[in-house]
């Protein structure tokens, strides 16, 4: 089925085309037509299978067809979880909205930078508005936009805005919404609080479900590698350089831990970079730039951070931590093996992971490939110590009291 057929206008095909696509994925196949009809949607597909597309084109489309109010009130709103993901969001609208005329205006809201240069955009009205919560919430308080004039709301990436507790924040920025509108939730998983968030949210929604619940892309080639925790930068080292890897993306569960095996990549002539919530938003956006670029080999990550990476045809990532949520490995592996290109996920597994990376299995429904390298294999687990036998009080020596002071016994 070619994009022809799905009813978009013709400057949109031509964007489409500039792209170098022909051929709509499953889930911009079935989620255009529901958008396009003006259906509540509800849509769990993984990451980079096309979601963006399946929202953005049918949006452009339906605003295009519309006369344009003058003082362009936000018709669109779009909510995402990270300013990576706005930005992805914003650029994909761009792209395929290049040959609309008049062009629809787009504006990218999020916190990390100065709020004030955000409120003058706004002020010339804008048409779609991509936005994270807290920061549209700061901008709502400061009467800097309106939200009277919505007709269509989308949540971009919903269970990781859940994950991230934004929930109270969801709810107040649709209490400001209109009524009567179009709700379009993509996710890439549905849960029993997404299931929960729709209840009142979608009116009769059509529901999408690309891949299985829970599944990790079939073309990501999953493997665990099973060491101590030690050696787990030296075994990453190790991969990197015996394997000629160029371009690869490592989780690791902390802040503190991203920038500790930066600085150790780095120590040993292996370009990293960090990007975590402490880092300024220019430096995460010169360092996914760099990475994009293959200026910067390997680029580590936490997992919130990671939400909008998208990189075309990006060959490894690289659990250096098991996430502590099952469903966060989906997340991550879903960085690679993206559009029918084959990818490689590997875990590095110490003795007190295997647990966790036993409830990954679980999840995605299939065991991962356990291996050992040599030089880096796993000790074995001491057997745990008998206890020791409780000890009486001991004898003073000489019958002489303790010197201790009081405050001290």
């Amino acid at each position: 089925m070619p994009f022809t057929t799905l009813g978009l206008s013709d400057p949109l095909l031509r964007a489409i085309a500039d792209a170098g696509y022909t051929t709509p994925s499953p889930i911009q196949a079935q989620a255009i037509p529901a958008v396009l009809n003006g259906h509540d949607v509800l849509a769990a597909a993984q990451t980079g299978t096309g979601k963006t597309a399946g929202f953005t084109l049918p949006i452009l489309h339906r605003l295009s067809q519309k006369s344009y109010d003058k003082n362009r009130p936000v018709r669109c709103l779009i909510l995402t979880p990270t300013r990576e993901l706005a930005a992805q969001v914003g650029e994909s609208v761009g792209k395929y909205g290049a040959h609309l005329h008049p062009r629809l205006k787009t504006e990218i809201v999020f916190g990390g930078v100065k709020i004030n240069p955000q409120m003058m955009r706004l002020r010339g009205g804008v048409d779609i508005l991509v936005a994270t919560p807290g920061r549209l919430l700061d901008l709502l308080s400061q009467n800097a936009v309106k939200l009277d004039q919505v007709e269509t709301l989308i949540l971009d990436e919903a269970d990781r805005m859940l994950d991230m507790g934004f929930i109270r924040d969801i709810r107040k920025i649709i209490a400001l919404c209109p009524k009567k509108r179009q709700n379009l939730l993509f996710s890439a998983t549905f849960s029993e609080d997404i299931r929960k968030l729709t209840t009142g949210l979608l009116v009769n929604p059509i529901k999408i479900e690309v891949a299985p619940r829970n599944t990790a892309a079939e073309l990501v080639e999953q493997i665990a590698y099973l060491t101590n925790k030690a050696s787990k930068t030296g075994l990453l080292c190790h991969l990197i350089k015996t394997n000629d890897w160029q371009q690869v993306l490592v989780f690791t569960t902390t802040k503190h831990g991203a920038n500790r095996l930066t600085e150790k990549l780095n120590n040993v002539g292996i370009k990293a970079a960090a990007i975590h919530g402490n880092k300024s938003q220019g430096a995460r956006t010169s360092a996914l730039a760099g990475f994009k670029a293959g200026e910067i080999r390997v680029l580590v990550a936490t997992d919130v951070a990671a939400r909008g990476i998208d990189i075309a045809l990006l060959p490894h990532v690289v659990n250096f931590e098991l996430p502590k949520v099952p469903e966060d490995y989906v997340h991550r592996i879903g960085r690679t093996g993206r559009a029918g290109e084959e990818g490689q996920a590997i875990s590095l597994i110490s003795h007190d992971e295997v647990n966790a990376l036993r409830q990954v299995e679980k999840l995605i429904g299939k065991p991962i490939t356990r291996e050992q390298i040599e030089g880096f294999e796993a000790a074995a687990v001491a057997p745990p110590m008998p206890p020791e036998p409780p000890r009486g009080p001991r004898p003073q020596r000489n019958n002489q009291p303790s010197r201790r002071s009081p405050q001290h016994r």
